[in-house]
Formats: structure tokens, C-alpha cells, sequence
């Protein structure tokens, strides 16, 4: 995966100010608590590997670092997976809409008011939809690249 090594992404995302208030208030409640909700776990980290491309390896350590419930296999599988790069990786094109995941999760938004307050909160700092379709680009490049070296199709499949 072509990661970027986008610090200031990832900072913003640890301190829970990329100006989406799903994944804003997880990662504040993961600050605050040492713990959050696994959907929030699923967002932020689909938020960090597949909007800002960051390598989820540096969302594992953050996790780690911060969890109180830190499991290393669990962790370290569970970034696999939404990453998209795991054993277990499919489907490796699922990126969670953070507002989306907010309307049907949090749809009065009490959540995110109970971790972000109600003050002013900070403009997105990407367009999902763009990030979206960078990720996804990324993700067919490196299939087309894999093409079908090496394995054999399944019974009854044609090899392309």
C-alpha cells in the first residue's frame, strides 16, 4: 500500500480534531478513557488507513499506547483488517463514511457532544469522498499489479 507519511494527519487524528465528529469523539474518548466503543474503533481506524493513508501500523502503536484493554493479537489483527492487509483482510474496499457511520450510529449526536462538547469543532481536513476514491485507487493498482501470478483459480473458475 502506498502509505503516506502524513504526521500532521496523524496527529490530528490522535488529538481528535480532523473535523469529523464520529472519529473526533472516539479519539477523545479513547484519550480520556482508555477505551471506546468498537464501532468507534472500526471508524477511526478506516478514518486513519483509508481517508489519510497512514500507515495502520502508527494507528496500532497509538492504540496500544492508549488502550487500557490493549490485546496485541487482537490489536494488531483488528488494524489488519480494517487496513484492508490482514489474513482475514476481506473486503480490503470497505472505508467507512465517517457521517454515515455518525447518522446511523449517533443520530442524535450525543455522543459526539459528550466527547467533543458543543463548541466550536474544526472543518473537515479532507473530503471523504476524495479520500475514498484515492484509497480505492490505491487498492485496484495493487491487484492489477498482483494480477494472477501464481495462483491457481478456484474449481470451475476461469483464471481471469
Amino acid at each position: 500500500m502506498p502509505w503516506r507519511n502524513d504526521r500532521s494527519g496523524l496527529e490530528t487524528w490522535q488529538r481528535g480534531e480532523t473535523g469529523f465528529p464520529l472519529v473526533d469523539a472516539g479519539m477523545r474518548e479513547l484519550w480520556q478513557r482508555g477505551w471506546l466503543h468498537n464501532r468507534a474503533r472500526m471508524v477511526t481506524a478506516s478514518f486513519l488507513t483509508k481517508d489519510l493513508l497512514v500507515d495502520w501500523r502508527e494507528g496500532a502503536r497509538w492504540y496500544w499506547d492508549t488502550l487500557v484493554d490493549a490485546d496485541l493479537a487482537n490489536n494488531t489483527l483488528e488494524w489488519q483488517w480494517v487496513a484492508g492487509s490482514g489474513a482475514d483482510a476481506a473486503p480490503y474496499h470497505r472505508i467507512f463514511n465517517p457521517d454515515t457511520q455518525a447518522s446511523r450510529f449517533d443520530p442524535d449526536g450525543a455522543y459526539a457532544a459528550r466527547w467533543l462538547g458543543e463548541g466550536p469543532r474544526p472543518e473537515p481536513i479532507v473530503d471523504h469522498a476524495l479520500a475514498r476514491r484515492r484509497a480505492l485507487d490505491a487498492y485496484e493498482k495493487i491487484r492489477r499489479s498482483r494480477g494472477s501470478r501464481g495462483r491457481r483459480p478456484a474449481p470451475g473458475r476461469s483464471p481471469t
